[in-house]
C-alpha cells in the first residue's frame, strides 16, 4: 500500500488571500437534514472531503436522490422525509468519520429497518457508549462491540421516547445525536451541557423549520417535527483556517486574509486562545449567512507570542484546533499549559500523545498529562514525525516548518483529504514550501 508523505522545507511566511474548504460539521448536517426534509435542499460550498462524502454516500445507499457535488461544491438533495428512506443492501461504511457515525446513530435509530454502521481501523477504535447508552434510555437498540466500539448494529422498528439527559462531558456529537433522535421520539427531548459545545445542529434545525428551545445550558426539541427543505451556504471551516492562522501568527512578515470563514461563537476558541497568546488577528466584513456568522480573518505575523495557561472554559470551543495550537505554543515565549482536554485522547488519534511525541522528535519539550499537555518553547529542529493517519496532526506539523531550522518529514498523511482536500496546493500558494511524496 502506498503511503503519502509531506516534506516541509524550513522558513517562509504566509501572504495573500485564501479561502479554506467549507465547514465539515455544517456539510455533514446539511446532507443529513436535507435527506430527512421534505422538498429540495440546495447546498453551496459543500466540503467534498472523504468524511462528508461518507455521509452523502450513506444516504444514497438508503435511496435518497443526491446530485453533486460539482466543482463549485453544490449539492442538491431531494428529500421525501424519513419515511421514504430504504434499507441499505449492506453496512454503511463511514470511513474515518466519527461525526457521521455518532449523528447517524441518533438519526437512524427510529427507522423501521436494521442498519449496520462500520468504519476504518481508526474509527473502529473510537468510543461510542457516550452515544449508545443515552440513546438506549430513549428506547433505541444499538449493539456495539464489548469494548463499546464500532461496528454499530441499529435494530429497526423501535419506538423512541423523549428524555432529559444531563451530559457528563460536553460533546456536540453526543448532543446532536440525542436531539436528532428526539425528532422521531414521543414527547420532549432535552439535553443539558456542562459547558458550551458547537451549536450547528440547533441553528440548522431552525433553518429547516424545526423549533429548538434553549434555556441556559439546556436545549430541547419536540418529537414529531417535520423538516422543510431549504438552501444552505456553507462557510469556510474555522478548523481548517486554524492551520493558516497559526502559520501566519508564528512566521514574521506574514500577512494573510482568509475569506468567508465561519465564526460561530461555539467554534471560536482558537481565535480567543491565539489572541490571549498575543496573535494579531482581525475580523473584517462580519455578516450572517443562513443563521451562521461569517467573517474574513486577517492575521499578521511578527508579534511575539507568549505562553499561557489555557482557560478550561475555552477547551470545548477549540477541541479540534489544539494540534495547531500546540505548534503556536512551541513558538511562544514561556510555558503553555493545557488542562481539561481529555477528549483529545479519543479523537482520530490520541492527539495529546501523538503531538507530544512529534514535538519531542523536533526538539521541543512537550510533557503529556492525563488531560492535557505542558509545552516549553524552544527551537524547532528538523526530523521525521508520525501523524498516525490523523489529518489534523499532519497539517499542524506542516505549519511548524515555517519556524523550523531543518526539513520536517511527516508520515502517513493520506487522511488529510478527509477534511482538507487541496491542502498542499493552497498552503504552497500562500508561501509554505511543502511537497508531497509517496512511499511503498
Amino acid at each position: 500500500m502506498t503511503e503519502r508523505i509531506f516534506q516541509v522545507t524550513p522558513g517562509g511566511r504566509l501572504q495573500g488571500e485564501a479561502r479554506v474548504p467549507g465547514d465539515k460539521s455544517i456539510s455533514h448536517r446539511a446532507i443529513m437534514f436535507g435527506a430527512f426534509a421534505h422538498g429540495r435542499t440546495t447546498i453551496d460550498g459543500f466540503l467534498s472531503g472523504a468524511d462528508n462524502l461518507a455521509t452523502l454516500n450513506a444516504f444514497r445507499a438508503m435511496g435518497v436522490s443526491i446530485d453533486g457535488p460539482d466543482e463549485r461544491g453544490r449539492v442538491v438533495v431531494d428529500g421525501h422525509g424519513p419515511e421514504a428512506l430504504q434499507a441499505p443492501t449492506g453496512p454503511l461504511d463511514l470511513g474515518n468519520s466519527g461525526t457521521s457515525m455518532r449523528l447517524l446513530s441518533g438519526l437512524l435509530s427510529s427507522l423501521p429497518f436494521d442498519v449496520t454502521l462500520i468504519g476504518d481501523g481508526s474509527l473502529s477504535r473510537r468510543p461510542m457508549r457516550r452515544v449508545t447508552e443515552p440513546l438506549g434510555q430513549m428506547g433505541a437498540e444499538i449493539e456495539a462491540t464489548p469494548e463499546g466500539t464500532p461496528p454499530l448494529h441499529i435494530r429497526g422498528g423501535r419506538a423512541l421516547r423523549g428524555i432529559d439527559y444531563p451530559m457528563p462531558v460536553a460533546s456536540a456529537q453526543v448532543k446532536s445525536a440525542l436531539l436528532l433522535a428526539g425528532l422521531s421520539a414521543q414527547g420532549r427531548t432535552c439535553v443539558t451541557e456542562p459547558a458550551p459545545s458547537r451549536d450547528h445542529t440547533e441553528r440548522m434545525l431552525t433553518a429547516f423549520g424545526c423549533p429548538v428551545e434553549r434555556d441556559g445550558a439546556t436545549v430541547c426539541v419536540e418529537g414529531g417535527a417535520r423538516l422543510q427543505a431549504t438552501a444552505i451556504d456553507v462557510p469556510g471551516d474555522i478548523s481548517s483556517a486554524a492551520f493558516f492562522l497559526v502559520g501566519a501568527a508564528i512566521a514574521p512578515g506574514s500577512d494573510l486574509l482568509l475569506r468567508h470563514v465561519g465564526i460561530n461563537p461555539t467554534r471560536t476558541g482558537v481565535l480567543d486562545i491565539l489572541r490571549l497568546m498575543g496573535a494579531d488577528i482581525a475580523l473584517e466584513n462580519e455578516r450572517d449567512i443562513g443563521g451562521e456568522p461569517v467573517a474574513d480573518l486577517r492575521v499578521r505575523g511578527g508579534a511575539p507570542l507568549r505562553g499561557i495557561e489555557i482557560p478550561e472554559a475555552l477547551v470545548p470551543l477549540a477541541i479540534d484546533e489544539f494540534p495547531a495550537l500546540f505548534i503556536a505554543a512551541a513558538c511562544a515565549e514561556g510555558r503553555t499549559v493545557l488542562t481539561g482536554a481529555r477528549e483529545l485522547r479519543v479523537k482520530e488519534s490520541d492527539r495529546i500523545q501523538v503531538m507530544a511525541d512529534g514535538l519531542q522528535t523536533l526538539g521541543v519539550s512537550a510533557t503529556p498529562t492525563d488531560d492535557g499537555i505542558v509545552i516549553e518553547p524552544g527551537p524547532i529542529g528538523g526530523g521525521e514525525v508520525q501523524s498516525h493517519g490523523d489529518h489534523r496532526i499532519a497539517m499542524s506539523f506542516a505549519m511548524a516548518g515555517l519556524r523550523a531550522n531543518g526539513v520536517i518529514t511527516i508520515r502517513d498523511c493520506a487522511n488529510v483529504d478527509t477534511s482538507f482536500p487541496g491542502f498542499v496546493a493552497l498552503a504552497s500558494a500562500c508561501g509554505l514550501t511543502l511537497q508531497e511524496a509517496q512511499a511503498a
